[in-house]
């Protein structure tokens, strides 16, 4: 009579393991998605070093790099593939869609001052926000969840892929290389108006003609820098950020309180600390 029950069990255990490994792939494809980019954007930007140490790039060459980029991403494509799950696929076929657009977006800079900040959001999603929120959604989907808590999870992941990007834009200008492990004011340099920028434009004006010619002539860069610094645009990114994490609480505070929970509460709570 105790056969059943045991067996019940242990179809459930099995289950329950198959799930978790199917998670646990989307976490290695998006893991693998993200260090492609890093690969690609340190060839875009020709930047030397990535977290303190020689960027592929410095160290065999853009064509290797860019070889190398598209090498992982064929990978983690023919693991998403062998998942077999059409729906999910279709998901995370929209991550690599939104960063080339936000590749392409961030080569643009915006004409009207009043469309810079929401057109610097959208960029921020597609770069950043996208790959978090596109792939808490496809975790969620492959649990079983339906159309409202996938929502809860795409929500969660765009607010907090958000905020990192704020928190980032924030540190280049405030930490130091050696803490950071990139240099610091890159952005600056690469001619990128990034949310301190933009908030420090409502106490500077003169930041806007800088801005259309992206920070190119000499001096530009230490004025931007310097411009920032004396405005409260620090200020309003870190609020900004923290906003964002406030939503993504909002939003998975919906559902049962668990041990799961209160860590993706937890992560928000780092993120706001994090300093590189």
């Amino acid at each position: 009579m105790e056969v059943l029950p045991c067996l019940s069990v242990a179809l459930d255990f099995v289950s329950f393991s198959r799930l978790f490994e199917s998670q646990l792939e989307i976490a290695k494809i998006a893991e693998m998605i993200h260090t492609a980019s890093l690969v690609h954007d340190d060839v875009i930007d020709a930047s030397d070093t990535r977290r303190g140490k020689p960027s592929v790039n410095s160290l065999y060459g853009q064509r290797k790099a860019v070889m190398a980029g598209d090498y992982i991403l064929s990978v983690a494509s023919a693991m998403l593939a062998r998942m077999r799950n059409e729906e999910v696929i279709v998901i995370l076929c929209q991550v690599l869609s939104d960063l080339v657009q936000g590749e392409f977006m961030q080569l643009g800079s915006k004409e009207n001052e009043n469309e810079r900040f929401a057109h610097y959001l959208r960029k921020s999603f597609k770069k950043t926000a996208s790959l978090l929120a596109y792939s808490c959604k496809a975790v969620a989907l492959l649990s079983g969840a339906d159309d409202d808590l996938q929502e809860v999870a795409f929500q969660y992941g765009r607010n907090v892929g958000i905020a990192f990007q704020l928190l980032d834009d924030l540190l280049d200008f405030v930490a130091s290389s050696n803490h950071m492990g990139k240099p610091t004011v890159i952005d600056l340099k690469m001619g990128l108006a990034t949310a301190p920028v933009l908030f420090a434009c409502e106490k500077f004006p003169e930041l806007n003609p800088m801005i259309m010619r992206r920070f190119q002539e000499p001096g530009d860069v230490q004025k931007a820098f310097e411009f920032v610094h004396k405005s409260d645009g620090l200020e309003q990114t870190q609020f900004l950020a923290r906003q964002h994490c406030d939503e993504a609480v909002r939003v998975i505070s919906s559902l049962k309180p668990s041990i799961e929970q209160k860590a993706l509460i937890t992560i928000t709570d780092k993120l706001l600390n994090r300093s590189k």
